[in-house]
């Protein structure tokens, strides 16, 4: 076979690695948003994950003028609507007593729109509502009078109102993502660049050198379940940190670091020697030499370093979910109670372990290759506003 031939070979041999690849990667994402695509709607991304029930005592009511047309409460300034909920707030005036209720630990509790009412005192508006469904669901304006009428009830000044906040939405995940990134950049980050500094610029070449890349090589192949493990040991029990955002960020930041360090020092040693030789033999010392020569020059290498920490932050599962825990809530605090949360890695993969929701599932992955797109171009763009500001 001649070269000629064999050249021909291995270039549709690459062709066709390149088009299965890209095949896959299409096949992947057009799966993700053709079933995910459906389950992305306003709910989704404004409510909290769980549902509450909170139990409301309403004080004085405010007289509004009658508008039974449009269903609104004289007393309380409120427009009620049917929903496949239940009885919900479709508008409520800002200057209705039912913003300023309290709960039963005595905090104001805001009443919004799209909260469910289902007890108005002793008249429970669920059952009235479950009756009108069996009935056939006919005539919404009488039945809704009726709910009206039991909060228009009585000459007295308050009511104890029962209101459910419909639950669904990925608000609390998302912030804990956020959270998420931002304390493992900011543990992670500084670590694995000034070690990778010290590595490019300080240390001699050796058998101490040896040893601490063979150290980083075999803690990047480490499965991230076994971060898991001595996170939960370390972090969360011996220091007391219990399931907390702080004891996941702790222990991702330790997976990071071997993908810091090696994409940092890559980039580092791309920096011209002469670079190096000309700032120092201009009078700089070397540390002035990696502050203002070397490490402005490696900025795309960092940036793409901290872009794939952002991924492997982003779809962490096993080490977060033996040390942040599962509970789709926005942490209150760093440890302690309170503390806990799930990304939305791990709110995928509780869904479709033990709901098989794979429709949730896969809009919860939507969203996190829309992070993940948004920081990438953040990130460029940082990048190329820098170089720019350095050229000139």
């Amino acid at each position: 076979m001649t070269s000629r031939k064999k050249d021909k070979i291995q270039e549709i041999l690459i062709n066709l690695c390149a088009g299965l690849t890209i095949v896959i990667l299409v096949g992947i994402i057009g799966f993700i948003f053709w079933r995910g695509f459906p389950g992305i709607d306003t709910d989704f991304l404004t409510r909290q994950w769980e549902e509450r029930t909170t139990y409301v005592n309403v004080g004085e009511y405010v007289e509004y003028s009658e508008s039974d047309e449009l269903g609104r409460v004289p007393r309380y300034g409120v427009t009620l609507e049917v929903t496949e909920e239940g009885v919900a707030i479709a508008a409520l005036d800002s200057s209705s007593s039912l913003t300023k209720g309290l709960d039963g630990a005595g905090r104001v509790y805001e009443l919004q729109e799209q909260d469910i009412l289902e007890e108005v005192d002793d008249y429970s508006v669920e059952d009235a509502f479950t009756q009108w469904q069996e009935s056939g669901g006919e005539n919404p304006d009488a039945f809704l009078k009726e709910v009206t009428d039991a909060l228009n009830a009585g000459e007295g000044t308050s009511h104890r109102l029962k209101v459910v906040r419909p639950g669904g939405g990925i608000i609390p995940m998302a912030v804990t993502t956020l959270y998420m990134i931002g304390l493992c950049l900011i543990i992670a980050g500084p670590i694995g660049i000034l070690a990778s500094i010290y590595l490019v610029e300080y240390a001699k070449p050796g058998p101490l050198l040896n040893i601490i890349h063979f150290a980083i090589q075999n803690l990047a192949g480490i499965p991230s379940i076994i971060y898991g493990l001595f996170g939960s040991l370390f972090f969360v029990q011996i220091c007391r940190m219990q399931y907390s955002i702080l004891a996941g960020a702790m222990t991702v930041s330790i997976l990071l670091l071997p993908v810091i360090i090696t994409a940092t020092e890559e980039a580092l040693k791309a920096i011209p020697r002469g670079y190096r030789e000309s700032s120092i033999g201009l009078g700089a010392t070397k540390l002035q030499t990696i502050w203002h020569v070397v490490l402005p020059g490696a900025i795309p290498g960092i940036l793409s370093a901290v872009l794939l920490s952002i991924g492997r932050i982003v779809g962490e599962s096993a080490a977060l979910l033996l040390t942040a825990g599962t509970v789709a809530s926005i942490p209150g605090a760093l440890v302690g109670s309170g503390a806990s949360g799930a990304t939305l890695t791990i709110k995928a993969y509780t869904l479709m372990k033990e709901e098989n929701d794979l429709q949730t599932a896969c809009a919860i992955g939507i969203i996190l290759l829309i992070i993940i797109f948004v920081l990438q171009i953040a990130s460029r763009w940082f990048s190329s506003r820098l170089l720019k500001h350095r050229g000139q």
